[in-house]
């Protein structure tokens, strides 16, 4: 018993475990709920070494309110033992500290052995399912204090945490432990800076990257100025210090610092003792400096030169609204230089990245096409109609650079990416939950209203699809790209245009074959998209139908054809079949609703107003009959053309 006794302590003593994060919450459960807990976590510990060192299961029974849902893992290249050892560790402690509590997750680092596991339990399933909250911050105790230069620490580091961020949310499907990423990078003014993160494997890559960005943000926020710190959440896990906590990274990625955008003055200052009376004379010095430097600023804002900061407020050059002019140096540095590895999406007119600006805002920058005439015709037009466009359904354009051949459009980053990413995407479409496709449907056709009837303007977008709905980390949709849409006047109904621009397929017939449009265009257009998120199917052009899958008919003919026969179930994506929570009746009305947009006859599909009020109706609604629709694969008029 006392050998026993003193080698439980020497063990522990030498392990020196470290709880990164550790909570409990949720309501208290009964007796049978813990007994369930306790059957699944007495063998937890080797079913995860079994089972390549991730392992989730379930036990009990959801209509008794007793059933366990458990979620383990250990770091990738664990050694067995020392898994098992951490895990049995972990799961000890969470017995002791979380008694009577349903749900509970921790993330627990050996600094004596090399071990990274998880552990989570709760009342709910959620494998597949990313979960944000509660967390935890534990920041290391100390300030920084010594480092002469804060901005150029910051970039490092950012720069730093983005490298990690995105090792760790790249999609390995070679290993089952694929978000993991630990890093010992070379600082300017500080030999080594150590950072690890991890998700649970379960999660998509967006989810991943979202969940690790947020702990990042979290920190931030919270914690700058800290020597270290590690922040937690029940799916994923950040950890960063300026020592080795880490024994794995002795393998770990070793970079050097990106060059600094700062000045070398700013640098080399009071680096030597011998500067100490430089330093004392440039305490009288700077403070006229300073004065002649506020001078200057005057001078160079009347001549609206760009600020030293690369952002200052400056006006639309087309129609004088105020916003904000990024200077293309930060823009650049933001991007890791427009490298490929930040590149989200690319368009006729150019490309996406995704940019981290010092302060630590994210922001998707759209870099157009040099030497494109119709790049510049789309740049004119976002920034003419975005800068006096305010809805949380459109997605927001902070600001823009135009400088020499260079035309950039800054936004909000979006996390999620755009909706054809999940809809069209198998191993992603399930995410997509019928109350997470209502909320998507109910969120565009709020934002086409507000463009459509309830601005200040009154805009068609013309090039409504898929991939032009973005979503925010909460999975609310936000239209996007501007660069086609057309202004009308308020008591204007109808425009005309002999150059036709958009996707066939999304494209109203009266648009496509005569260059007529409308906001009844962009009905038709939100109907097609309605009915691909209902059917999973992509509207494809007809003869691509053909040539890839020999089939003669298009989506749109497809659903008209069901729903005449009445085989309704044929329609609905099977990933994503109606719950309690939306009934099928409600699906059915989607369906009805899709129709009715995709009517040949202009004057027989609805507004957009009035696809809201079926929407949000909750009680029984009559709604018009759907005419026979037509699939058209291209347009007729011999002077269109086409941007897809």
């Amino acid at each position: 018993m006392t050998t026993s006794f003193l080698f439980f302590i020497l063990f522990f003593q030498t392990l020196k475990y470290v709880h990164a994060s550790f909570i409990c919450y949720g309501d208290f459960f009964t007796s049978n709920y813990g007994i369930n807990r306790d059957n699944l976590l007495s063998s937890l510990p080797s079913n995860v070494v079994n089972n390549d060192g991730f392992y989730n299961a379930s036990l009990g029974s959801v209509s008794r309110n007793n059933r366990v849902h458990v979620v383990a893992l250990c770091r990738r290249g664990y050694e067995a033992q020392a898994c098992k050892t951490c895990l049995k560790h972990v799961i000890d402690d969470t017995k002791s500290k979380c008694p009577h509590q349903k749900e509970t997750f921790s993330w627990v680092t050996a600094e004596a052995n090399d071990v990274l596991c998880n552990l989570r339990y709760t009342n709910h399933s959620t494998f597949g399912k990313l979960e944000l909250s509660p967390f935890t911050i534990n920041p290391n105790p100390n300030v920084i204090e010594s480092y002469k230069n804060m901005t150029l620490f910051s970039q490092e580091w950012i720069a730093m945490v983005n490298r990690t961020l995105e090792a760790a949310s790249t999609s390995d499907t070679s290993s089952v432990l694929k978000y993991y990423s630990a890093t010992r990078t070379e600082l300017t003014e500080i030999p080594d800076v150590y950072a690890l993160m991890q998700c649970t494997p379960d999660l998509s890559p967006n989810d991943c990257n979202r969940c690790l960005r947020e702990c990042v943000n979290d920190f931030q926020r919270e914690y700058w100025g800290r020597l270290g710190g590690g922040v937690g959440r029940p799916s994923c896990y950040f950890r960063w210090d300026l020592f080795e906590f880490y024994k794995a990274f002795d393998k770990a990625t070793r970079v050097l610092a990106p060059p600094s955008q700062a000045s070398p003055t700013a640098l080399d200052c009071g680096r030597d003792e011998k500067d100490f009376e430089g330093r004392h004379i440039a305490i009288i010095v700077v403070p006229a400096i300073i004065n002649l430097i506020i001078f200057v600023a005057l001078v160079c804002s009347w001549k609206r030169k760009t600020p030293r900061t690369g952002i200052k407020e400056s006006y639309d050059p087309y129609d004088g609204q105020s916003m904000l002019r990024f200077d293309f140096v930060m823009l650049r540095t933001a991007t890791h230089d427009f490298s490929p590895e930040m590149k989200l999406g690319e368009g006729g007119f150019g490309s996406v990245y995704k940019g981290v600006l010092p302060n630590g805002q994210e922001i998707a920058v759209k870099r157009l096409t040099r030497g494109s005439g119709q790049g510049d015709i789309e740049f004119r037009n976002e920034v003419l109609l975005l800068t006096r466009l305010q809805h949380r359904n459109l997605v927001k354009l902070l600001g823009f650079c135009n400088e020499g051949d260079e035309e950039i459009l800054v936004y909000e980053f979006v996390p999620n990416s755009s909706l054809d990413n999940f809809i069209f995407d198998e191993a992603k479409r399930f995410l997509l939950t019928w109350e997470v496709r209502y909320r998507i449907i109910e969120g565009v056709a709020r934002g086409l209203l507000y463009l459509h009837e309830d601005s200040q303007l009154r805009i068609i977008h013309r090039d409504l699809k898929a991939s032009n709905i973005l979503l925010d980390a909460e999975m609310n949709p936000k239209v996007a790209d501007f660069g086609m849409a057309r202004l009308f006047n308020m008591d204007q109904t109808r425009g005309q245009t002999s150059k036709v621009v958009g996707t066939y397929g999304y494209m109203a017939p009266e648009y496509a074959t005569y260059g007529q449009f409308s906001a009844k265009s962009d009905v038709y257009s939100f109907g097609v998209m309605l009915l691909e998120m209902i059917s999973g199917k992509r509207n494809k052009n007809l003869k691509e139908e053909e040539e890839e899958e020999g089939e003669q008919e298009g989506l749109l003919d497809f659903v008209l054809k069901k729903w005449s026969e009445g085989k309704y179930a044929e329609i609905i994506d099977p990933l994503a079949a109606p719950s309690n929570n939306i009934p099928v009746d409600q699906v059915m009305k989607l369906i009805h609703i899709g129709l009715l947009c995709v009517q040949d006859d202009v004057s027989k599909r609805p507004t957009i107003n009035s696809i809201l009020i079926w929407l949000e109706s909750h009680a029984a609604i009559t709604m018009p009959v759907p005419t026979p629709v037509t699939f058209h694969t291209a347009p007729l008029s011999p002077s269109s053309s086409l941007h897809g």
